[in-house]
């Protein structure tokens, strides 16, 4: 069995967390600080991490920060090692920092996909090899939080280049988790997949499009992704998407690819648009940090503080446990307002009850109407055949006579035919009414069998019921009621 790590509470952490100046991680520094860890801040931008730095500790948080370039595996070790020398180590290690391109793949520049893969992907990997060698070394061992993205699971057109990359990250965090699984190193990885979120992203990534972009609605504040990423940090969780909105598209993907993939390509780009401001070629963050503060400022009309999704798989027995309680009570009001109030369940019982299922009067009498049509059609039936007989020897004898009286031989030969004919005939109604007599017993004697076979089961049915009732009954004991 993998060995679990001990997990500390947050006021007992060391927390090092990458993009820490800006969106996500700059939300999470500030959670982080103020619930009493030590917080350790990397970032490119120096200004912005100095500016950071002392707001926080002027709020009395132990925090320090180293700043690095997330894609240099060297800068990201001596990171780590300035960490260890002031705080004694860490305890979960965040990969926040990330890159986005606007535009469609075909007119990105092989350069700026491999730069953008540098930092969103390069950046995870060289950062949980850093944590992971850290880590697996300390008695309780320790976390490493990855931030992917919901376009890892569905992608989207003119964030092609940024989807491929989360994409890898998914791929990536899963597989590092199996390999440390059979290491038996004591070190969760757990991967945040955000939906929309009101950051600066839009502003920080290259557009390639020509106009104004936004994150699609629903957004989700900052705060809200930071929550789930401290929670990561004192539970074990594999992977945790932040947002209804962003799932529910996702498995939509998941489950009907060939109908998400055109409607992306047809809408996916009018979603991203943002119709409501000028486009402005912002100085974005490929390259180069950039310095645009540290508000957690409102860029979207609307923005949520909640998402129901995540605190469900933050605490799945508390909402199972829940949605219990709702279904009983709705099933409780539902059987106590009737009409009938607290007799309802004795009502449900009566319904229930098989001995009430089927009329043995009225069964017993169709029983007696088929027999009785029976015996009258086969009456009928003979009297018809009677009747033709007779008269079929009637005009036999009668032929017979004229035939006796013939003086030619053509003429005894003409009422010998008309004898035969009216044989004939007289054969064929016979034959004819035989096979109506036969036709109607049949069809009268299926309706029966069906009728008895209902009656059979009923009796059965009706038996057990009333068997049931007995003290000692057979299908008490059976049923165990």
């Amino acid at each position: 069995m993998p060995v679990k790590p001990k997990l500390k509470p947050i006021d007992q952490q060391a927390i090092v967390i990458t993009g820490a100046t800006s969106g996500i991680g700059l939300a999470t520094a500030r959670r982080a600080a103020r619930a009493g860890a030590c917080v350790f801040l990397i970032s490119r931008g120096e200004s912005d991490l100095k500016a950071l730095v002392e707001e926080l500790q002027g709020e009395g948080a132990r925090v320090a920060y180293a700043v690095a370039d997330v894609a240099d595996h060297d800068a990201l070790a001596e990171a780590a090692d300035k960490c260890r020398r002031l705080f004694g180590g860490f305890d979960t290690w965040v990969n926040n920092a990330g890159i986005s391109i606007y535009g469609p793949i075909r007119e990105t520049t092989l350069e700026d996909q491999h730069q953008l893969f540098e930092t969103n992907y390069w950046g995870v990997v060289n950062g949980s090899l850093v944590a992971a060698e850290h880590l697996r070394s300390r008695p309780d061992g320790g976390t490493i939080v990855n931030v992917g993205s919901v376009l890892g699971d569905a992608p989207a057109p003119v964030q092609g280049v940024y989807s491929a990359s989360k994409h890898a990250v998914k791929g990536f965090t899963n597989a590092f988790r199996m390999e440390l699984m059979r290491e038996n190193a004591p070190v969760a990885v757990s991967l945040v997949k955000p939906a929309a979120v009101d950051t600066p992203y839009p502003k920080h990534a290259r557009n390639l499009t020509g106009y104004a972009v936004q994150n699609p609605q629903p957004v989700y504040a900052t705060g809200v992704v930071a929550d789930v990423v401290l929670w990561c940090a004192t539970h074990s969780v594999r992977e945790i998407t932040v947002g209804g909105g962003g799932r529910l598209v996702a498995s939509f993907y998941a489950l009907l690819p060939g109908l998400a993939e055109p409607l992306f390509a047809r809408f996916a780009p009018v979603a991203m648009r943002d119709r409501s401001s000028a486009y402005q070629p912002y100085d974005d963050g490929l390259y180069d940090p950039t310095d645009d503060g540290l508000d957690e400022e409102v860029h979207y009309p609307m923005v949520r503080q909640f998402s129901a999704l995540a605190e469900v798989r933050k605490h799945p027995g508390v909402s199972a446990g829940a949605l219990a309680l709702v279904a009983t009570a709705a099933l409780a009001t539902l059987l106590l307002t009737q009409r009938t109030g607290p007799r309802r369940y004795q009502e449900i019982r009566e319904r229930l009850d098989p001995r009430g299922w089927i009329d043995a009067e009225a069964l017993r009498h169709r029983f007696d109407d088929i027999s009785r049509g029976l015996t009258e059609r086969a009456e009928e039936i003979g009297d018809q055949v009677g009747d033709m007989g007779d008269d079929a020897r009637h005009q036999a004898k009668k032929l017979l006579k004229r035939g006796q009286r013939a003086v030619s031989e053509k003429q005894r030969r003409r009422y010998a035919r008309e004898a035969r004919r009216y044989a004939e005939e007289g054969g064929r109604s016979a034959r004819r009414y035989a096979d109506d007599a036969g036709r109607y017993a049949k069809d009268h004697a299926r309706e029966g069998g069906a009728l008895l076979a209902v009656a059979t089961i009923a009796a059965a049915i009706g038996a057990a019921a009333l068997e049931s009732q007995r003290p000692d009954s057979r299908v008490r004991r059976i049923t165990g009621l």
